[in-house]
């Protein structure tokens, strides 16, 4: 009886590990940025709803290096960073949308 109860802990202890292990995304980056309000990209958004893969911005548009995170404005409206998909074409344009992204606290 003991060996199936041991037995039936690792099939649950596994069922919930792989589903831990199978999600993509990761999870949602705060970018604080004073004055204009701070931007929180979510990863379920842009992998799960809309079903973009890690290597559609991993590693030509961002790099995952922790400390990696300067992005600007001008440099969006140059096609750099969100403004490489964020365009007006591919998805909405961030120059008109600020409210889209920042939160305006």
């Amino acid at each position: 009886m003991k060996q199936l109860a041991i037995g039936i802990g690792i099939i649950v202890l596994l069922l919930f590990a792989s589903s831990a292990w199978s999600k993509m995304g990761g999870s949602d980056i705060n970018f604080e940025v004073p004055d204009r309000g701070d931007v929180i990209y979510s990863h379920d958004l842009h992998v799960e709803e809309l079903g973009l893969g890690c290597t559609n911005c991993h590693y030509q548009i961002y790099s995952t290096a922790k400390g990696v995170s300067n992005v600007t404005m001008v440099e969006m409206q140059k096609g750099g960073s969100c403004g490489a998909c964020h365009d007006g074409t591919n998805a909405f344009d961030v120059v008109a949308n600020c409210s889209r992204c920042h939160d305006g606290s």
